[in-house]
């Protein structure tokens, strides 16, 4: 039973070799055909080198600075402490840290706020997205069109008031940089450095756009990061002047109240009470207005320790690297489709011959 099984095995291993060597012979003797449909796919790889654009990159790459690290902050953050001062970090760093803020600058939000941006083409000044419509032409499709033929992206235009083809044409402009242009990633797990990297057809584009959404997002973490910050520094302005006039005006009152009473016969005290007053109330202000500045100082430090977005450690410099689709590569990558797809039909026209598909 066994030596069945193996002469079996044996039958049909021979039977594909004859069928590997008879496919063998058949391509060799269709060598022409091959050799005409690699001939043509070099040539035409060759002439896809020569319209392709070549692809601009522009690098941009940050280090994300350590929030847990209080540095020079140390000593002046002990002292609120000392003081019962509420003014240490405001929290919030996870939110923006590491694969959260690669991922804030990938957001449609970001990209499109970046879009709006004005930049200066030829001496005008217009927005990155207006840019990105001439360099693609679409223009010369949207005159023909009535819906289109109106529509513009002024710089720093509100994007609440966008008609819903405008939101449409930014989502496709931004659907179109998110898959082939826009690259967020860290080069090395090791350090917390992340670049930044636009690739374009048009080297002016790649290097605004990348500027652009760097500034972009820096201004909306700083915003947000320190928001929490910033309105409690502005409240402590707030009640500092308050309090700074009502000192003023108990100084003022003291001084009236005692022009008042000056000479005053001692067996009439009680008109020397509103100067009695006057004197508590400069003395309660005085107090209030010192631990008000201590506490706007140290907002001010807390500040400034939650205003810090990111380091840029290299921008992108014109003229930007290219990549160019090479002639030689065309020529390989395009006679080896054009053969790979001849071996193919070739196979396919065996097989119908042989009436393996009928």
């Amino acid at each position: 039973m066994e030596n069945t099984a193996t002469e079996s095995d044996e039958l049909l291993f021979k039977d594909v070799l004859e069928k590997v060597k008879q496919l063998i012979v058949y391509f060799f003797n269709h060598w022409k055909i091959i050799f005409i449909a690699g001939f043509i796919g070099g040539g035409l790889g060759i002439v896809y080198s020569y319209i392709k654009k070549p692809i601009y990159t522009a690098t941009l790459s940050y280090v994300l600075e350590d929030e847990n690290s209080n540095g020079g902050l140390g000593g002046a953050l002990s002292l609120a402490g000392t003081l019962g001062l509420g003014v240490g970090s405001n929290g919030g760093g996870g939110v923006f840290s590491g694969s959260n803020l690669t991922e804030l600058f990938k957001s449609r939000n970001m990209v499109e706020k970046t879009l709006l941006m004005p930049v200066k083409v030829e001496g005008k000044e217009i927005s990155l997205a207006e840019m990105y419509i001439q360099i693609n032409k679409w223009r010369d499709v949207w005159n023909t069109q009535p819906k289109y033929k109106t529509i513009q992206f002024l710089p720093t235009s509100d994007r609440k008031k966008f008609t819903r083809v405008q939101d449409s044409i930014l989502g496709v402009i931004y659907s179109n940089l998110s898959k082939s242009s826009l690259s967020i990633e860290q080069k090395d797990k090791k350090t917390a450095i992340t670049s930044i990297e636009v690739a374009s057809g048009n080297e002016l584009f790649s290097f605004y756009f990348c500027e652009a959404l760097a500034k972009q997002v820096g201004k909306f973490y700083i915003e947000t990061k320190s928001k929490k910050a910033r309105t409690n520094m502005e409240i402590l302005y707030r009640q500092t002047d308050s309090i700074r006039r009502e000192l003023n005006g108990a100084i003022h009152g003291m001084a009236v109240a005692n022009d008042n009473t000056f000479m005053l016969n001692p067996a009439h005290n009680v008109q020397r009470a509103p100067s009695s007053r006057r004197q508590v109330d400069i003395q309660t202000n005085t107090a209030i207005l010192a631990e008000l500045v201590k506490q706007s100082e140290l907002a001010k430090i807390t500040l400034r320790k939650e205003t810090p977005l990111i380091q840029v450690i290299d921008r992108p410099i014109l003229p930007l690297p290219k990549e160019k689709f090479g002639k030689t590569k065309g020529l390989l990558i395009g006679g080896f489709l054009a053969v790979f797809i001849s071996l193919i039909f070739l196979l396919f026209k065996k097989l119908f011959s042989e009436g393996t598909f009928k």
